[in-house]
This record gives structure tokens, sequence and C-alpha cells, in this order.
């Protein structure tokens, strides 16, 4: 389970530029929820992808990820038991290293390095497992550098590294966002099986507003760094991407836009 509580964030503080984006903002986030995030660009939702992996700091507020508190653990700790893909495939993975190299790396997540190879042959009839449901053909290139890829095979094995170790939460930001339409879906009905199969807590910013629709088992629409929608269950069944587009419009109205 994810919490955030009370948490205070400004940027620029003491500067004629500061900016408060969250101001008393509370989440929780119950253990294996697959959350969809929509809202317009400065609403906070990168910014709370950014506060729970540590990548920026809150000025107030507390942090807890199974009743454990990490406001003030180094992003490098947080990361050990969070996977993140990224809008630009290209951040996670390595281009100089072929797929099977780049696999071996996250299998090896959280161990002990020692100067032995970071590659078991025993393990090379698995990773082919992992990557052939994708239909991608990646099973059969193991030995290609991953710089060599399409950006959505690189998204995929993104996707399949972040998850490969036990994790506590799984973070998307706009991670089919940079791919043409055809490899977007594939990379959404595989993260959506993924999800399920690992039972993972997952938090997914998207622009694609159907994505947001369809899939999740709850819908956060930000602004000004409050949720203004927060609907699971039915309530989010109940949501159309007509009803979200009609928020936006309100906003953008009253924003002056």
């Amino acid at each position: 389970m994810i919490r955030l509580e009370h948490i205070h964030k400004y940027y620029n503080p003491g500067t004629v530029n500061e900016m408060c984006l969250f101001e008393d903002f509370s989440l929780e986030i119950p253990k294996g929820q697959f959350i969809s995030i929509v809202g317009s660009n400065g609403s906070g939702k990168t910014s709370l992808l950014n506060i729970i992996c540590g990548s920026i700091p809150v000025e107030s507020g507390a942090i807890y990820v199974n009743d454990r508190e990490i406001t003030n653990q180094k992003e490098y700790l947080r990361h050990r038991s969070i996977g993140r893909v990224y809008q630009d495939p290209s951040k996670g993975t390595c281009p100089s290293m072929t797929i099977l190299e780049n696999m071996a790396l996250a299998d090896n997540k959280g161990k002990p390095y020692g100067l032995g190879f970071n590659i078991h042959k025993d393990r090379i009839a698995a990773y082919k497992e992992m990557l052939a449901p994708l239909n991608l053909g990646l099973e059969d290139k193991l030995h290609v550098k991953v710089g060599s890829l399409s950006g959505g095979q690189r998204q995929a094995i993104a996707l399949l590294m972040a998850t490969m170790t036990p994790i506590d939460m799984l973070i998307l930001d706009e991670h089919t966002a940079a791919l043409d339409p055809k490899t977007a879906e594939i990379i959404m009905e595989f993260t959506n099986r993924v999800v399920r199969e690992k039972q993972l807590t997952t938090m997914m910013v998207t622009h694609n507003l159907r994505y947001a629709v369809q899939y999740g088992d709850r819908l956060l629409m930000m602004h000004q760094g409050d949720a203004i929608i927060d609907a699971a269950g039915d309530a989010k069944k109940a949501i159309t991407t007509e009803e979200i587009m009609k928020t936006f419009n309100e906003i953008s109205v009253e924003c002056g836009n």
C-alpha cells in the first residue's frame, strides 16, 4: 500500500517565480490497484510520480510504502522496490548492450555483484519465454543490440526489465506517448497483462483518454495539484472519454484558454 500524507511541494521557493503545486495533498493507493492518471500540462501528474520515486523532494508531509516511511529515502534505494518506465524508450534500456545483456542486468537487480559472469545460460530459455508473448520477434534477437531496435521494441523490453524482479510498485510515465498507434496498443495490452498477472500496484500517467478509461481500477484527474476526479470500482467503469473531455474543456475555460 502507498500513502501520501499532507504533502506540500513548492517550485522555486523564495523567488518571484515561487509556485505551490501540492498543498496538503493526500492519497492512498491499496496494494494491487492500477491507477490511470490524466490531467493538463502542469497539473501535477509527473510531479506526483517523481515525489513517490524520490526524484524530487517535498517541503513537508510523509510518504509510506507498506506502512514504512520513505519520505527522506534516497532515490536509488526506492528504486530497489519500484519499477519505472519512461516516455522515452531509451531511458529504460542500455542501447550499447544486447537484449540478452539488458535482461540479465535487470534479472540481477538488487542482488550482490562480484567478479563473475552476469549472464547465466540457464536463464536464456526463460528470457525467450518472457519475450515470445509480445509477438515482436524479440525472442529470436537476443544478441541484437537494443539501440538498433524500434521504439516499440525497446519500450516492451523496458517494461519487461522493470517487472522482472519483485517490486512494490510500477510507475508508467506516458510510456506509450512516443509510439505509433499500433505499437501503443500492443504495449498497453502487454502492460495490462503484466500488471494483472503480477498483481502490481501501478500508477500510469497518460494523455490518451481512451487508455485511461479502458485500463485500470481507478482514475484520477489532476488539476493544479489536486485530484478533481477520483473514481474507482463501478464509478470508474461508468466514466466515459466524453465526460473527461467535458471536464477538460470546463477547466480550460476557467483558466482563460
